[in-house]
């Protein structure tokens, strides 16, 4: 701690991106890849004839015009397909709480490896299943490893990452998610073309394979030296895995060692059982709560969730064929991948706020021509028309790319990158069952949604975007390039946050000591 009137000082560290830490962070973000697969294979699964017909009876006559007459918005309006689909999200959102407790106190390592094993039972049972209750249950098992992972390997990838290049490296956990995406998309384009009606069961089994090299990977991967001073490591051979990670053996990784200890010094021992409860009721944790919240709450917000779910179903619902659905999918994917892969450039060079603003205004314009052109176009009965599909078609992947490139990547990022250490596992919690809450709520309610409110659905969603997109451009501080055990400076420069984390009064105190510290950093990204 600096004494009063001097500011820290804010080490840069130095150091290199070893092939050691490429590939720890590379084996550790195949917990994206199982994310990001069992989110894609859901909506194309749920939409195989095959599949509906055994689970699904009554969708399945629906889609096929048999019995009574239903609008094209309401033919999937079924509480037991939407209940396939969040009870993984029921699942994780329940679990997370236990894996915050078990990544504080065992590590990051434990928790990927209880995913990616969670993961391959729940593809077994899913594979297997002869009734709705074994996929029920098979989703749930997969929900528990969808948890533990997004508890911990988007904390891994940012304690792992060198701080100059954090936004890159923790970016690569979204671009993995989509490239899992992409997979399951891939796969039920061509499972579904299988004989016999089997298809969805090499889907679902598929999921097994990511999970079992982050099971594997999770055994021989070095933790973070985070964790391990967290869990009272000794120092001597923390600082030699620093060094092996950082590709040096120079101060800058003393000083990157010295910014750990200091903020871990008497405060990991109680941090797994007071964690949560140290973020609700102190004040200096205020900024760092309301992001944890709302972040990931405006993430679902955005309604790609809903599309990226019901993708193939919202094109079989304007008239499209179950193989071209599902094509069109696949190419929506590929852009949303090269998208991703993009803003782990872009990230570090021009920051988080900038693309978060940029990709704002992207999805509100294009959620609106969505919206527009189901409401003059589609009706209750009939097609749309050739022309207005294929504009449906581009202006969904106009919005994915919006997404893929901003509240995508950077809402995996900014929540990893913002808590200190004392209580990171439990505001990664917070952020994760955040996510799981509304990715449930939406889930369970799109399809009954898009029956009742028709193509107010995606005006509904415009709305969010731009109510979030003033929220970022008020209330988000700029973290490009700050040391991670150093970003929590930021708040006592910012016009809102200052007011908490400068409170009189016990710790909080020291905050006032930084107000200069960080005046060039931080003037020109929000002001």
């Amino acid at each position: 701690m600096a004494p009063a009137g001097v500011a820290p000082e804010i080490h840069t560290y130095g150091g290199r991106i070893t092939a050691f830490v490429v590939l720890s962070c590379v084996a550790a973000a195949m917990g994206g890849v199982m994310f990001g697969y069992d989110i894609g294979v859901t909506g194309g699964v749920s939409s195989m004839d095959a599949f509906l017909r055994r689970f699904f009876p009554e969708v399945y006559r629906r889609m096929h015009g048999r019995g009574e007459r239903v609008s094209n918005y309401c033919r999937f309006d079924s509480q037991l397909l939407t209940a396939f689909t969040s009870s993984l999200y029921v699942a994780g959102l329940v679990t997370t709480f236990f894996a915050s407790s078990v990544t504080a106190r065992r590590g990051r390592r434990p928790s990927m490896f209880v995913a990616g094993a969670a993961i391959i039972a729940g593809a077994t049972m899913g594979a297997a299943a002869v009734d709705l209750s074994m996929v029920i249950l098979g989703r749930v098992l997969l929900g528990v490893g969808i948890g533990f992972g997004n508890q911990a390997v988007p904390l891994y990838l940012s304690e792992m990452a060198p701080p100059s290049r954090r936004g890159a490296f923790s970016n690569g956990f979204q671009l993995c998610v989509g490239v899992g995406a992409l997979t399951a998309q891939l796969v039920n384009f061509g499972t579904e073309k299988i004989r016999g009606g089997w298809g969805w069961r090499v889907s679902l089994a598929v999921a097994a394979i990511p999970a079992g090299f982050l099971a594997v990977g999770a055994l021989f991967l070095p933790e973070t030296p985070n964790s391990l001073i967290q869990q009272g490591e000794d120092h001597g051979k923390v600082r030699a895995l620093l060094s092996k990670i950082r590709g040096t053996d120079g101060a800058g990784v003393d000083d990157e060692l010295d910014d750990i200890v200091a903020v871990a010094a008497d405060k990991f021992m109680a941090t797994a059982s007071r964690g949560l409860r140290m973020m609700v009721t102190q004040r200096r944790y205020r900024p760092q709560l309301v992001m944890a919240v709302m972040i990931p709450f405006f993430q679902q917000l955005t309604g790609i969730n809903a599309i990226a779910f019901y993708a193939p179903v919202l094109l079989r619902t304007v008239g499209m064929g179950e193989s071209t659905a599902l094509l069109a999918v696949v190419v929506k994917q590929v852009v949303g991948v090269v998208a991703t892969l993009l803003s782990m450039f872009a990230v570090d060079r021009f920051g988080r706020r900038t693309l978060f603003l940029a990709g704002g205004a992207q999805m509100i314009v294009s959620q609106v021509m969505i919206g527009g052109i189901m409401a003059t176009q589609l009706g209750d009965d009939g097609e749309l028309s050739k022309l207005s599909a294929l504009v449906l078609i581009f202006l969904i992947i106009v919005y994915v790319t919006g997404f893929a490139w901003s509240w995508g990547p950077l809402g995996w990022l900014v929540p990893s990158e913002i808590f200190p250490l004392e209580v990171r596992s439990a505001g990664q919690s917070i952020a994760v069952a955040v996510n799981f809450l509304l990715t449930t709520v939406i889930a369970q309610s799109f399809l009954a949604m898009l029956c009742h409110m028709k193509a107010g659905i995606f005006f509904f969603f415009a709305a969010w975007l731009v109510a979030m997109t003033a929220f970022v451009y008020f209330l988000l501080p700029e973290t490009k390039g700050l040391p991670i055990e150093q970003v929590g400076r930021l708040w006592t420069e910012h016009w809102f946050w200052r007011r908490f984390v400068t409170a009189s009064g016990g710790e909080e105190t020291t905050a006032i000591n930084d107000d200069k510290l960080l005046t060039t950093h931080c003037s020109k990204h929000w002001r």
